[in-house]
């Protein structure tokens, strides 16, 4: 029995992470209304600066006019009720004058007790954002504080007008404003942030959604109607995107077809391939009884028909492997190319009655391949070669299908071409993809797809050269340039 975990042994609860809505449109929403109120608040300094200068202008103003007072009034004399009048009007406790730099007092309110000291106020040419920090300054000071405020005149010529006041009132005013602009920062916002969300939520959330549930479906079954996506026909970045993910669910429908057209064709082949053994073997047995015979005739072919089959038996014996997706990994030797091509016509039938070979390979050429797998790379090329010609309409001359080897580089090309009637536009495209790339009426597209396969597999590739009219050649590519085994003649033809 297990030890129990110690306290130190026991696992920790991961921390709490801060709420975050998880679907999309609820994080728009969100991220909106936080942006339009960001945007709010960094206009509240400027706004709350400017109604702190106003405010204070219109006390400059009614205490500039105040001290008009005793300038009109009889003997220059005003009464103390005038004066309190006068003050409670402004709203100030103090108003003074300067003329040709001379400070003059115009009314005072009396104070009991000591005086703290004012803190100043210069409206007299303040550069704009100097003052954003004063409202705040304001609000948050201590209580019982005095403000002085110094202004230009309008309404009398003079150096300044200047009065002191308490700025409790000032307070209330900025906090009231403040509020104010609070609320309607905070509604705005509101009001914005859905009307932005509804129209993304409208042009972008809902059709991504859409998609989204498009795949979701089709990964669930990709057969089901359902998952189709229903093109809107937009010609921004999200119809792109539908069209691009309807491409994709029909190249992937067309995969998993042929997928399972390979897969049945694989549990076919490995039926097929069990009674094909069998009927290898009994012509197997066949032939060893006909070496038995003295036969001279017999003796010439029977070697040839010994190869055939033996052939045959392990092609039957890799179908499966092939049915697997995989080809049994080349054995990589030093092939003489020109017999192995001789081979490989009389395996496509390309005899002196019909269409001919020509080969064009010395004697001694060599290339490094798998032996099996370029018998089976060169008999499928000339096979559909001679295919081709067979099937053409109307033929200028015999037919023939010419093989040559060159090693540029290193590298061994050969090519195969014959003058049929040519590839045909409409399957070049797919000429490599299995039961896809045939020309032929009856043709099944396999034969071009292995060989292509083998020649890949020996880290080569094979690739159609050129087509026309006269003809196609296809080319293909091996790596290494094994040398000559004897000099021989360079051209050969067998009819």
């Amino acid at each position: 029995m297990a030890d129990a975990p110690t306290p130190q042994e026991l696992p920790k609860p991961s921390p709490r992470r801060f709420f975050w809505p998880g679907g999309l449109s609820a994080r728009l929403l969100v991220l909106t209304v936080l942006f339009v109120a960001l945007g709010g608040a960094l206009t509240l300094p400027p706004s709350l600066a400017d109604y702190e200068r106003q405010w204070l202008l219109d006390r400059v103003r009614a205490a500039e006019l105040a001290s008009l007072a005793p300038e009109v009034a009889p003997d220059r004399v005003v009464s103390e009720q005038l004066k309190a009048q006068f003050l409670n009007g402004a709203g100030v406790d103090i108003v003074a004058v300067s003329v040709d730099g001379i400070r003059s007092l115009v009314f005072a309110r009396p104070r009991p007790g000591p005086a703290r000291a004012p803190y100043l106020v210069d409206l007299r040419g303040r550069a704009p954002g100097l003052g954003w920090v004063a409202p705040f300054r304001t609000l948050f000071g201590a209580d019982g504080r005095r403000v002085r405020v110094m202004a230009e005149p309008r309404f009398r010529k003079a150096d300044f007008v200047e009065f002191v006041a308490s700025d409790a009132e000032l307070k209330r005013a900025l906090a009231a404003y403040l509020w104010r602009q609070f609320f309607i920062v905070a509604f705005v916002s509101t009001i914005t942030g859905v009307l932005v969300y509804l129209a993304l939520n409208l042009f972008l959330v809902r059709p991504m959604q859409r998609i989204t549930r498009s795949m979701e479906r089709f990964r669930a079954d990709p057969e089901d109607p359902k998952a189709r996506l229903k093109l809107s026909g937009r010609r921004d970045e999200i119809g792109r995107a539908e069209a691009e993910l309807d491409r994709m669910q029909a190249d992937l429908r067309a995969a998993l077809h042929s997928r399972a057209r390979l897969a049945a064709l694989g549990e076919a082949v490995a039926k097929i391939n069990h009674d094909l053994r069998n009927m290898l073997t009994s012509a197997q047995i066949a032939s060893e009884r006909l070496a038995a015979l003295k036969d001279p005739k017999v003796s010439q072919a029977l070697p040839r028909l010994e190869r055939a089959l033996d052939r045959a038996v392990r092609l039957a014996s890799d179908v499966l492997a092939y049915g697997k997706t995989e080809e049994p990994a080349p054995e990589i030797r030093n092939v003489p190319l020109a017999p192995a091509v001789e081979a490989a016509g009389e395996e496509a039938r390309l005899t002196g009655d019909g269409v001919r070979l020509v080969n064009e390979v010395a004697e001694g050429d060599q290339v490094a391949a798998d032996p099996d797998q370029l018998h089976r790379i060169l008999v499928n090329l000339l096979r559909n070669a001679r295919e081709a010609i067979e099937h053409q309409e109307v033929r200028a001359g015999p037919g023939e299908v010419r093989v040559s080897l060159t090693q540029p580089d290193g590298v061994s090309l050969v090519r195969v071409a014959d003058n049929g009637p040519g590839v045909p536009e409409r399957v070049r495209e797919r000429l490599f993809q299995a039961f896809a790339g045939s020309g032929r009426p009856g043709g099944a597209g396999l034969g071009l797809a292995i060989a292509r396969e083998l020649a890949q597999a020996h880290g080569g590739d094979l690739s159609l050269a050129e087509s026309g009219p006269e003809g196609s050649t296809f080319e293909l590519r091996l790596p290494g340039a094994p040398p000559r085994a004897r000099r021989a003649s360079s051209a050969r033809s067998s009819a």
